[in-house]
């Protein structure tokens, strides 16, 4: 089958499906079995989910860049907490080059340095072809590396884990090794908790053998101490501030040394998009050979501004999304609500009562239009349409036409009765504990698949709103007024729908469906019509000259003959017998 891979961290996303028939054009394109389009059966934004919480708090290391959307969404503010020890991490600043090739290339010397003084390297790339491209590049220089990336996804944590050896050269996407310390020496707990466990050591051999594996580690920790720590390297610069720091995060953790640096080119997607002609022109102005970097605050500043800018765009558009789902949000909370209420209460006939009333009081409004005369009345179109969605047929022109004192109220409290008095006598020949669990199926099964439409209504919505724009109108109010008018539709056809098939519903008793069962007829065959009686014999006989009686296991004469020919055995290889 085909899995979304995430190519910023290289974790494979099972479940989830691309939409509007992309992941079938690639099951197609890939021969594989093509599976239906997904159905949203609800939808929620991550931020109206954490809305629905009373309380709302969160404690993460790179939350700062993030402040203002925190504030503006969930009106949380954001406390930066001082580090347990000092952070002495050294945040070189960033180095430009012209091409990729150059920044690659300076990328594998700065590598091979510090792999040659023992110090560990940790390499984020942007994706998994960068992070591939990079590794076959340090396989041709001959410098020993792991890498990190889907493929290796199962040994993530040991991998990260030995990061910290002396002289380790480690390639990972930007989001791996999150919420892991990298120990500088590389991590011993595997190898304790082996020794530990081993029943087959005394306790006085397991204790020396702690001190020499603790003896061996520290000389390997003091090593990558003396090194400068853990090194990271940057091959691009994320579009958010916020992940950068994060990849930084790896080194300098609970006071050990370490440094930073990111190495970029002119071709890297941000810096094409926001600084590629200023820098390239500063570049040009200082006549800097091939392979030369330029380096200074103000590159690195200019960075950031734009890594701000694509995060202001990325912010409008949440926001966006957001103002939209509140929409659908508020018509979320009431189905949402109807169907808890429905799954609490007990006895939930006086709802279907009152969705009686309002169904019927609809129909009457279609046909006699309140206030109207007499003779504008369409009795027959209102005869004809509750015979047709209440199953029961009333005389309204013999009331009208015995009482001609009737009016609009008294018809209408004549049909409330009657519709009463027909679901009264239901509700007697089932019982009524029987007739509220159907009650209920019925109204959460109507629910649901309204709501499911009404989704994938207000995503076509949606979808197309912006256009709107064309005739001078406010997308967004058009949106609200439309998805208000779907919302009440949905609310009438389910009231339509539960009440026909709460009226309709044929009341049988137990006895009446097995007499049916058993007057059924069994020995039936059951034929298309382009069915060829005379060429199915031929291909019978066919069939039974060719294949000798004895072919066959022990079969009864009045049984079906296994040669598949549809007849019975008798009279089809049972003739040879």
């Amino acid at each position: 089958k085909v899995v979304i891979v995430d190519e910023f961290t290289g974790r494979l996303m099972s479940g989830r499906r691309w939409s509007e028939g992309l992941h079938q054009a690639v099951e197609a394109k890939e021969g594989v079995a093509i599976q239906k389009e997904n159905q949203t059966l609800a939808s929620i934004t991550f931020q109206n989910y954490f809305r629905m919480y009373e309380k709302l708090s969160g404690m993460t290391g790179t939350a700062d860049t993030e402040a203002f959307e925190f504030q503006s969404i969930y009106g949380l503010e954001t406390v930066v907490v001082p580090t347990h020890r000092p952070m002495i991490r050294k945040d070189e600043h960033d180095q430009v080059f012209r091409t990729m090739q150059e920044r690659d290339q300076a990328v594998i010397n700065e590598i091979r340095a510090c792999h040659e003084r023992g110090q560990p390297v940790l390499v984020g790339t942007t994706s998994i072809e960068s992070n591939e491209k990079l590794s076959a590049e340090l396989k041709a220089a001959g410098l020993p590396h792991n890498v990190l990336n889907a493929k290796q996804h199962e040994r993530e944590a040991e991998v990260i884990a030995q990061a910290g050896m002396t002289g380790g050269i480690t390639i990972a996407t930007n989001m791996a090794g999150r919420g892991t310390d990298i120990v500088l020496g590389g991590s011993i707990q595997k190898e304790i908790d082996a020794i530990q466990h081993d029943e087959a050591l005394s306790d006085s051999e397991k204790a020396a053998r702690l001190a020499a594996l603790k003896a061996d580690w520290q000389v390997r920790h003091d090593a990558v101490l003396a090194a400068g720590g853990l090194h990271i390297i940057g091959t691009e610069r994320h579009e958010s501030r916020r992940v950068d720091n994060q990849l930084r995060g790896r080194s300098g953790r609970q006071g050990d040394p370490g440094s930073s640096r990111f190495f970029l080119s002119l071709e890297d997607p941000l810096l094409r998009i926001f600084a590629s002609d200023r820098v390239a022109a500063i570049m040009n102005r200082l006549k800097m050979p091939e392979g030369e970097a330029i380096e200074h605050p103000w590159v690195t500043r200019a960075i950031e501004n734009a890594q701000r800018k694509v995060e202001q765009r990325n912010f409008d558009i949440r926001k966006q999304l957001l103002e939209y789902d509140d929409v659908s949000n508020d018509q979320r909370k009431v189905i949402y609500e109807q169907r808890n209420d429905l799954l609490a209460s007990a006895d939930i006939g006086d709802t279907i009562r009152a969705m009686r009333y309002d169904v019927l009081n609809d129909i009457i409004d279609q046909h006699i239009v309140p206030g109207s005369m007499d003779e504008q009345w369409d009795v027959p179109g209102l005869e004809k349409t509750l015979a047709a969605q209440s199953s029961f047929d009333l005389p309204l022109t013999q009331w009208l036409d015995e009482d001609k004192t009737l009016n609009e109220e008294g018809l209408r409290r004549k049909i409330m009765d009657a519709a009463d008095a027909a679901y009264q006598e239901k509700e007697a020949q089932v019982g009524v504990e029987g007739l509220r669990q159907f009650e209920r199926a019925v109204m959460l099964q109507s629910i649901d698949s309204h709501w499911r439409e009404h989704l994938s209504a207000l995503d076509h919505l949606r979808q197309g709103i912006h256009l709107r724009g064309y005739a001078q109108k406010q997308p967004k109010q058009e949106y609200k007024r439309e998805a208000f008018e779907l919302f009440s539709g949905m609310l009438a056809a389910i009231k339509a729908e539960v009440t026909q098939i709460t009226m309709t519903v044929q009341i049988r008793a137990p006895e009446d469906v097995q007499v049916e069962l058993l007057e059924e007829p069994t020995n039936v065959q059951f034929q298309h019509a382009g069915y060829d009686e005379a060429q199915d014999f031929a291909e019978a006989e066919t069939i039974k000259a060719a294949t000798p009686a004895d072919a066959y296991p022990k079969v009864g004469r009045n049984d079906p003959c296994p040669c598949g020919s549809g007849k019975k055995y008798k009279h089809c290889h049972g003739k040879l017998d």
